[in-house]
């Protein structure tokens, strides 16, 4: 497991909202919550728009269950308008899309842990009573089956587009790989925010990508040779 620490409630999860639009999964998730939090109040969705109905009309869940594969979802679009919306409230993802690149992309992003839909409900009592105590969850055994990514000069040998960045937007990448918010990179290398987000805009435009996650996944791939990643996995992440 990878642990880490993150905003939760005291210990205990009272609110629970489950977006997944397989019923039966769903019914599944709400039963393994009763068992580990008793008085747990639990609200489903079954796709992001509804889910976002139940936000706006008041509710506030403690912790957020959400399955990546919605209706009316592309890619990770609607865990990343999900984190926007609930800046302070964990999102634990379960997903039959267990890749490293989607796990590692999932923590750069802010989720509270990931965990494979195929696990079993004793891992899934351990997981919520992991993120309730205030830490991060992510599977070891995915994190450390491929190699961590390198650095742009590495994924150059792969990709030409990473030799054309400056020296400056070459670091720039390897602390947005690693994670770190434009205010920390601008605190690691003495510069300005303002400044970060112009070499990342400039760094985006040369790569050809939409945004910072694109730009990672883009290095991953190419640091790793592409041959043994999921092809689904980098499909679902290029979206």
């Amino acid at each position: 497991m990878y642990h880490d620490t993150a905003t939760v409630p005291d210990g205990c999860f009272s609110s629970v909202l489950i977006v997944d639009d397989h019923p039966l999964y769903s019914d599944a998730l709400a039963a393994a919550l009763g068992i580990v939090f008793a008085d747990c109040a639990v609200q489903k969705a079954g796709t992001l728009k509804e889910a976002m109905t139940q936000l706006k009309g008041g509710l506030e869940p403690d912790l957020v269950m959400f399955d990546l594969k919605l209706p009316d979802v592309t890619g990770i679009s609607g865990f990343l308008e999900l984190r926007d919306r609930m800046a302070s409230t964990p999102i634990l993802v379960i997903s039959s899309l267990a890749s490293v690149e989607l796990v590692r992309t999932l923590m750069r992003e802010g989720a509270a842990g990931f965990l494979p839909k195929d696990a079993s409900a004793k891992v899934l009592a351990s997981v919520l009573t992991e993120i309730a105590s205030g830490r991060k969850y992510f599977p070891k055994d995915i994190l450390q089956s491929a190699p961590q990514p390198s650095d742009p000069d590495d994924a150059a040998e792969m990709n030409p587009r990473f030799a054309e960045l400056t020296p400056q937007q070459k670091r720039i990448m390897k602390l947005i790989c690693a994670g770190k918010p434009n205010k920390q990179i601008a605190y690691e290398l003495s510069l300005a925010e303002a400044t970060v987000k112009a070499h990342i805009t400039a760094l985006l435009r040369r790569l050809g990508v939409q945004n910072r996650t694109q730009a990672a996944v883009m290095m991953e791939n190419s640091v790793s040779g592409a041959a043994g990643l999921d092809p689904e996995a980098q499909a679902f992440l290029s979206r």
